[in-house]
């Protein structure tokens, strides 16, 4: 079956572009999905950009668009056991990740069918005038370009559509071309949903022949990516000719900070678990480990000790703790940046080689990778290896922290551990990122916005603003009884 959805209809690359998609876990492949091509791409931002302007759902009441969101998280619930073997599939990830990340998706679908629920008439400003109505309305951005990645590809790309579909927008959706199939069976589940045709379309493929003709289309008003620095500079850079609204969410190299009086036990769980959860492949991991320098020596053993027992396997390996990464060319991109750090003096504690298990030959396998004694001028340090590799640096006291930790150009996640609130609160006050935990790492509510500051990204996803960033702010001005001012008579 054709796997690319314009104007609400399945149909095949017109240029019959196709491209195979491979478990990384082992090689095996999943299936052969069409690849798009600029006439399918100029056909799915038409069918967006006429479904905007002359169909209905732009203009549909926010309680229709609240339902049809609600009805679409039922049918992702309906589905979530095909939904969650499709992802593991596509990323290698074990399947309890992406039955996590399934529940996750639906969550948000809900979250926002709620938020649009609630939208109202827009807000009444008073001008101390009773024969003038004046209020500020919301109202939907116009044609969106969605472009997902490859890491978590439904939750990224639920995090996009639903508030999308909220805000009364249409869309084309760019999932990553490695993991397209979670995105397709969405498309399934939105039309089976009653989505007016056109509202919704899906196009597969790279990025340099599917997301960027999507990003510098006039007709575009709005582009979301998930992704690479490097990429998110293209992005913005394409966009700019057309001053469209840009929301990007670009990663980060995000510090977890362990004082002296942390709880020692608890903050090493936490520690594996931020930088080695998906094998490191997460926008938000906890890949620099902070630690003060008494509690140093015994908490880093306990990391290597914890690391070096991480079982690797693939997504349905019941005794798994972790899986591949996506691909030979990142995982060789890993290994350049462990070796770089090698180079530049960092100690190898753990981890650093392919595994030799046979039985593991056929993935892009690495293991839980600990470096120790690194410096922020390090290229392992201050550049986001997305990978199994956590760089282990000193500090002495609190204000040493804060500088190491904010010493990066990302700004997107961090932690703090520490038994004194006081200084707890003090130092993830003073962290530049948009989201920190204390004693915690990772959790997220859809409820409460995400993103990140400095080069971690523009705009907000989730929470009410998540919702904003696909609206536009107008003033309704009503003079209730105009009559002449006589300005010129």
């Amino acid at each position: 079956m054709p796997e690319l959805f314009i104007d609400g209809a399945w149909t095949a690359a017109r240029d019959g572009g196709v491209r195979e998609i491979r478990c990384p876990a082992d090689g095996t492949l999943v299936a052969t999905v069409d690849e798009a091509g600029a006439r399918d791409v100029e056909a799915a931002v038409l069918a967006a950009r006429n479904a905007f302007d002359r169909g209905p759902w732009p203009r549909t009441p926010a309680a229709e668009r609240a339902a049809l969101l609600s009805r679409v998280a039922g049918l992702i619930e309906r589905e979530k056991d095909a939904l969650a073997r499709s992802e593991s599939l596509d990323t290698g990830k074990r399947l309890v990740e992406s039955e996590y990340d399934i529940a996750d998706v639906v969550r948000c679908f809900r979250h926002f069918a709620a938020l649009t629920a609630a939208e109202d008439g827009g807000r009444v400003v008073d001008t101390g005038d009773p024969e003038i109505d004046s209020r500020v309305v919301r109202e939907p951005a116009g044609v969106c370009a969605l472009i997902t990645p490859w890491n978590y590809p439904l939750l990224q790309t639920a995090w996009k559509v639903a508030p999308a579909l909220g805000a009364g927008t249409t869309f084309v959706l760019k999932p990553s071309e490695l993991t397209p199939h979670t995105a397709i069976l969405l498309m399934r589940l939105l039309a089976e949903a009653g989505l007016p045709a056109g509202v919704a379309n899906l196009v597969l493929g790279a990025g340099v022949s599917v997301g960027a003709p999507l990003t510098e289309d006039p007709r575009v008003d709005l582009v979301s990516f998930t992704g690479g620095l490097a990429t998110g500079r293209r992005v913005m850079a394409a966009a700019a000719p057309t001053v469209k609204k840009v929301a990007l969410e670009l990663g980060g190299k995000n510090p977890n900070i362990v004082f002296a009086d942390a709880d020692v036990e608890t903050a090493v769980d936490y520690a594996l678990t931020a930088v080695f959860l998906h094998s490191g492949q997460v926008c938000s991991a906890g890949a620099r480990l902070l630690v003060q320098d008494e509690l140093h020596d015994r908490f880093v053993d306990a990391v290597v000790a914890g690391a070096r027992a991480i079982r690797l396997g693939g997504p349905f390996d019941p005794a798994a703790r972790t899986g591949p990464l996506i691909s030979a060319a990142h995982r060789d991109k890993v290994e350049a940046y462990v070796a770089a750090g090698i180079a530049e003096g960092a100690v190898l504690r753990c981890g650093g080689a392919r595994p030799d298990d046979p039985a593991l030959a056929d993935g892009f396998y690495y293991p839980p990778t600990v470096l120790d004694e690194c410096t922020p001028d390090m290229s392992v340090v201050e550049e986001e290896s997305f990978g199994p590799v956590l760089t282990v640096e000193r500090f002495r006291d609190e204000d040493e922290a804060v500088t190491l930790a904010n010493d990066t150009v990302y700004g997107l996640a961090g932690a703090v551990w520490s038994g004194d609130v006081g200084r707890a609160r003090r130092v993830a006050s003073r962290l530049r990122a948009g989201t920190v935990w204390i004693n915690d790492f990772h959790p997220y509510v859809p409820q409460a916005e995400w993103g990140g500051m400095k080069q971690s990204g523009i705009g907000r996803e989730l929470g009410p603003a998540g919702l904003a960033e696909y609206q536009e702010t107008k003033h309704l001005w009503h003079n209730l009884a105009p009559r002449p001012q006589g300005w010129f008579a």
